[in-house]
Parts: C-alpha cells; structure tokens; sequence
C-alpha cells in the first residue's frame, strides 16, 4: 500500500519507523518512541549520568531535546518533512539520574504550512519537569516513501 493511501494512524506510525531508523540523535540518548498517532507523539529518555549538569541534575539541553524529538515526530507524523521555526522551554523542576522522563507531544494546530504543538514533559512520578511549546513548517517534501 502506497504511503499516500494509508490511514491517518498507518501514516503516522510509518512515519515514526521511518523517522527513527535515521535518527541518530534520538538513538544515542536512549529516547525511545512510545506512541504516535495524527498530531501526536509520546517519547521516553532514562537520565543517565553522562547527562548530568555542573549542578548534579539532567541538563536542561537533555530535557529540551526530548521535548523537541516528540515535537518532531508529532509533526511529521502527516508524512509531510516538517521543521522546526520557534522552540521555547519553561523548566520548571529538576531531574537526577536514573529518572525515567516521557514527553507527550500534542497538536494545537495544524494548517497548510504552519503548526503549533505543545509538550509536557513528566517523570515517572508524573510531576511536571518542563512544558515546551513548537511552532513548525511544513516544506511539502514526503518524508516517507511508498516503499519504507
């Protein structure tokens, strides 16, 4: 099946393979996909201590870059190339090592060219670590190819 006929949730979860199979980053952090859907992404990181600040806490980098890769995989989860345009985070409590964090990522709103996404970021205790919020734009190139 062509990956312009599938379903919106088919769409999506091609995406997110396809996505990760070339997503070295996401990989050498240790973040994982747990769930993709239309406009929605949810991923996990481990903080580990090579990812620990001058503090002692996760680096707030770390914490961003989970927050961004479900950004990510949320907006390109219309197998349409999308792009970052303005990321802004608000950390609002620390994480120590061995913390399991999950970043939901869900769609505000969705046009032509132009979205809108926020993210929650949680522990495994469910406290809210940092709430981020992603404008993107969609180039119009597919990201996945009938084949993948």
């Amino acid at each position: 099946m062509e990956a312009r006929t599938r379903d919106p949730q088919q769409l999506a979860e091609l995406t997110g393979r396809v996505m990760y199979a070339r997503d070295a980053a996401a990989q050498e952090a240790g973040i994982e996909l747990l769930s993709i859907g239309p406009g929605q992404a949810q991923m996990a990181m481990t903080v580990r201590a090579d990812m620990m600040n001058g503090h002692g806490v996760c680096h707030g980098g770390r914490v961003f870059m989970l927050a961004d890769t479900a950004f990510a995989y949320a907006c390109n989860s219309y197998n349409a190339v999308t792009l970052a345009v303005i990321c802004e985070i608000n950390f609002l409590r620390p994480s120590a090592v061995g913390a399991r964090l999950t970043a939901t990522a869900r769609e505000r709103s969705h046009g032509r060219t132009l979205g809108v996404y926020d993210i929650d970021v949680r522990d495994d205790g469910g406290q809210l670590i940092a709430i981020f919020r992603g404008n993107s734009y969609t180039t119009g190139k597919v990201l996945a190819a009938p084949d993948d």
